[in-house]
C-alpha cells in the first residue's frame, strides 16, 4: 500500500475528532473520504500531512512511518495537500503561485508548467492575474495545479467542489480523473459523495470520527444506507 494509516485518535482539545481510525490507499488507486460536515475528514487529511498529531497509532507513506514528521517536509517525500478553502497565495500572480509550488524542485520547471496550463487553458490566460481576483473556480484550478507543480505521487484533495456552480464541479472532476489516468494516487475528501463515489476505486465512509462503511465506489453508490444519507435516494 502507498498509504496506511492505523488506529487514528486526534483530539481538539477534549473534542475526540478522529476514534480508531484506519484506512489505505493503494498505489494507483483514487480512494474517497466522504461524510457529513464535521465527520473527521478534514483532520484526517490534516493528521496525514502533518498539521495535525495522532495519540495513537501510525501513518505510513511509501513503506516509511511519517507519524512524527514536520508538514512542511511531505512536499519532498511526495505528498501534496490541496486544503479546503484552496488557501493559495492571495497577492501573488498566476505564475508565481506555480512556480511556488516547485520550489523542491531542483530543475526546470517549464515542463512542470506546461503540463498544468494544458490541464488548465484558462489558468495560462491569467497567468499575470492576481490570483486573489480570480473566480472560485479559478482558484480551486490555481490550488490543484499548483500542488501538481511538486509532481506528487499521492494527491490529497479537501473539498475540490465546495462553492463551485455545477459546471465547474463537472470540470474539477473531470480534471481529477485525467491527473489519476496520468499516474497520481488520489485521496479525496468530498461532501459530493455521488460525484466522489463516480469516480473512486474505494471509499470509506465517516461517521463522527469512525469509519463506518467502507467498499469499492460502485458498491457503496449501491447502498441504501449511502443512498439514503449521501445521495438523495
Amino acid at each position: 500500500m502507498m498509504l496506511e494509516a492505523n488506529h487514528l485518535n486526534v483530539y481538539y482539545g477534549n473534542i475526540h475528532a478522529l476514534k480508531d481510525v484506519s484506512f489505505s490507499v493503494g498505489e494507483g488507486e483514487i480512494v474517497a473520504l466522504i461524510g457529513a460536515n464535521g465527520a473527521g475528514k478534514s483532520t484526517t487529511l490534516k493528521t496525514i500531512s502533518g498539521m495535525l498529531r495522532s495519540q495513537t497509532g501510525s501513518i505510513s507513506f511509501l513503506g516509511e512511518d511519517i507519524s512524527k514528521t514536520e508538514s512542511f517536509r511531505m512536499v519532498n517525500k511526495g505528498l501534496a495537500h490541496v486544503p479546503e478553502g484552496r488557501r493559495i497565495f492571495q497577492q501573488m500572480p498566476v505564475m508565481e503561485n506555480l512556480e511556488m509550488g516547485a520550489y523542491t524542485s531542483k530543475g526546470d520547471i517549464t515542463e512542470g508548467i506546461k503540463e498544468v496550463f494544458r490541464h488548465f487553458p484558462r489558468l495560462e490566460e491569467r497567468k499575470k492575474q492576481i490570483a486573489g481576483t480570480l473566480s472560485g473556480g479559478e482558484q480551486q484550478m490555481l490550488a490543484i495545479g499548483r500542488a501538481m507543480m511538486s509532481k506528487p505521487k499521492l494527491l490529497m484533495l479537501d473539498e475540490p467542489s465546495m462553492g463551485l456552480a455545477p459546471i465547474l464541479v463537472e470540470e474539477i472532476f473531470e480534471i481529477i480523473r485525467l491527473f489519476h489516468e496520468a499516474g497520481t494516487t488520489i485521496l479525496l475528501v468530498e461532501q459530493n459523495a455521488g460525484k466522489a463515489l463516480a469516480i473512486a476505486n474505494r471509499a470509506y465512509v465517516l461517521e463522527s470520527g469512525r469509519i463506518a462503511l467502507t467498499g469499492t465506489g460502485a458498491e457503496l453508490m449501491q447502498s441504501e444506507a449511502i443512498k439514503k444519507a449521501y445521495l438523495g435516494g
